[in-house]
């Protein structure tokens, strides 16, 4: 029977870099944004409890786009 090769059984270590750094990753998200949305439910017995909803919008502030609203906003 022939043995599978995965690559935590190989000998050697892996040559390169492994997925992506957090600092390329967060400049990503910052750059373009991204919206987390979720829901969370306690229940006992199929009766819901407690019921948490989360949403937020994570995004960079850039000085060279005009802010939506004529005077400027709150800062």
């Amino acid at each position: 029977m022939e043995r599978s090769v995965v690559p935590w059984d190989e000998p050697e270590p892996l040559s390169g870099p492994i997925g992506v750094p957090l600092v390329d990753l967060l400049d990503r998200v910052l750059a373009t944004g991204v919206v987390i949305s979720g829901d969370l439910v306690i229940a006992i017995a199929d009766v819901p409890l407690v019921r948490l909803s989360l949403h937020a919008l994570l995004s960079s502030v850039s000085e060279r786009v005009p802010a939506p609203w004529a005077d400027g906003g709150p800062l």
